[in-house]
């Protein structure tokens, strides 16, 4: 899968399933513009504030006029219900719905042929803990804004959406029931992702659009009932 001068933009692109991706596809041949609110040589700002945005896609223009792969990567804030504000709520939905969108929306008349937008989104779209209220939402947001951007530009431009599991970004192996409460039998890693990315942005995934695929490692087909596998609840 070359992507050889390919134009590649990556929200949340400084660490974690981000900078993965961007490495990956530079590995590739890809010129990658990335955005992150840490400090570092890409550029730097919050994706949730409006005019931040249209900065950035302005200097993406300017400096590759156009886009190939938008991949909307940046993590919304995790909080809950007991602690969330009602500023900080919306802020994880400005960063985890509300900026895939309006990315789409500023590189629209500038993607290339066969353009793909991949939005991350997480298992957490199908299922939640307590007091994860602001990402969650998000999360579900983002699967569902990927089928709606993917009617809206049909015939121009694919989109998907990845929701993973467990993912640790440190690839830190983990032993115990933390690994085998996964068919796969362990915690994902970044690369998991990646390779996904990649291969929904190729030409190989050209008839696959509006899908939200789950890569947890059979995590959340794992039913559970009380004495099962020594399973149980401790309130």
């Amino acid at each position: 899968m070359s992507f050889k001068n390919k134009i590649v933009v990556i929200t949340g692109g400084a660490h974690g399933i981000g900078k993965c991706c961007a490495e990956c596809f530079e590995r590739e041949g890809a010129i990658v513009h990335v955005i992150d609110i840490k400090q570092g040589p890409w550029f730097v700002g919050d994706i949730a504030d409006k005019a931040t945005l249209e900065r950035f896609a302005n200097d993406v223009l300017a400096k590759s006029g156009h886009v190939d792969v938008l991949v909307n990567n940046a993590p919304p804030l995790f909080k809950g219900v007991d602690n969330c504000t009602y500023d900080e709520f919306m802020h994880a939905q400005a960063v985890g719905v509300a900026a895939p969108f309006y990315l789409a929306k500023l590189f629209n008349n500038h993607f290339g042929e066969g353009a793909s937008i991949i939005n991350i989104s997480s298992s957490r779209d199908r299922m939640s803990q307590p007091q994860s209220e602001s990402y969650t939402a998000a999360k579900g947001g983002i699967a569902a804004l990927t089928h709606a951007l993917a009617a809206s530009l049909a015939g121009r431009v694919r989109v998907n959406s990845i929701s993973p599991g467990w993912i640790d970004t440190s690839f830190k192996t983990y032993e115990g029931p933390d690994a085998t409460q996964h068919f796969a039998g362990r915690v994902g890693n970044p690369m998991d992702i990646a390779n996904m990315v990649l291969y929904l942005a190729s030409d190989k995934a050209g008839f696959i659009t509006g899908e939200n695929i789950c890569i947890d490692g059979g995590m959340t087909r794992q039913m559970i009932y009380t004495g099962d596998f020594g399973w149980k609840l401790e309130p």
